[in-house]
């Protein structure tokens, strides 16, 4: 007993010395912004100026600002249209590719490149398949007689055209997960289902679906909140035109903060984004709960 004391005193001190480094990194990066981006959303700001507390009024000024009325509809559009699609390919793909077909590794790896690919490529390539004029998409529609839109130019078809860049985008790791709990799935209680003659659709509905549903949480909850905070789309295709059709939250946070410089205004957007999702998440967590008691 005399010597267990040392021993959990010296153990302790090797593992506060391991994770000090992450604990120093989670401090000056996360938590720090986090508390100054709070203090600085009741200031005015320009990053050069004075300091100056102004209260509640950068939050007021949200109320009567239809920018930002603008671009939050945006993004719940965006939210709204491109994650259920997205879950259900993702959900499709992933029943696909997990049956036993040849070079199964490769179709697996060749769907999650898009997650590992560089932003910046992904959106040069989607650039020039949208391009109006010799574009590989408007080209593919011009074989079945349709006159393909201007894409990233059009006020009707530019957001239309960061969903589908986006979906496609995050499809792999989405299908990674849901093969995952495919995979997690007991093969008995389709052999048994298949005994009493349940064809595929109802087999996918009454076993599938049910026993999925932790993963499918999961995949919801991260979709809409990265669907929440997509820029890099934006920024690298349209930069929130034409018109400020693909303008989203996060954009608008860029714009305001380092093209408008109003610190300020930009952080209380960014907490009223934070809250958005939070409040989103929270309900996600309480439905889900809720179904598991019943």
């Amino acid at each position: 007993m005399k010597l267990a004391k040392p021993l959990l005193y010296r153990d302790g001190i090797w593992a506060f010395l391991m994770l000090l480094p992450n604990l120093l990194g989670f401090l000056m990066f996360v938590l720090l912004p986090v508390v100054a981006t709070f203090v600085i959303s009741f200031a005015s700001w320009d990053l050069t100026s004075n300091f100056k507390f102004v209260g509640v009024d950068n939050y007021t000024h949200l109320l009567a600002d239809e920018t930002f009325h603008q671009v939050l509809w945006n993004t719940i559009y965006f939210t709204a249209v491109s994650v259920p699609i997205g879950i259900v390919i993702s959900l499709f793909l992933a029943n696909v590719l997990n049956q036993k077909l040849r070079f199964i590794r490769f179709y697996r790896a060749a769907f999650f490149i898009p997650v590992i690919s560089s932003m910046v490529a992904v959106a040069v390539i989607w650039q020039w398949i949208y391009n109006p004029q010799y574009g590989l998409l408007n080209y593919a529609l011009s074989w079945l007689g349709i006159t393909g839109p201007t894409w990233l130019t059009s006020t009707k078809w530019a957001m239309i055209g960061i969903m589908i860049t986006a979906i496609w985008k995050s499809l792999g790791f989405n299908m990674l997960i849901f093969l995952a709990g495919l995979q997690g799935i007991s093969e008995s209680y389709y052999e048994a289902a298949e005994i009493d003659g349940a064809k595929w659709y109802s087999k996918f509905w009454n076993i599938t679906v049910p026993l999925l549903s932790p993963t499918t949480f999961f995949v919801t909850v991260m979709a809409i909140i990265n669907s929440f905070q997509v820029f890099d789309t934006v920024y690298l295709m349209t930069q929130g035109g034409p018109a400020r059709t693909t303008s989203v939250l996060v954009y608008y946070i860029y714009q305001n903060a380092f093209q408008y410089f109003q610190m300020g205004y930009a952080s209380a957007i960014a907490y009223v984004l934070f809250f958005i999702v939070l409040m989103i998440t929270l309900l996600q967590f309480w439905r889900q709960n809720r179904s598991n008691v019943y």
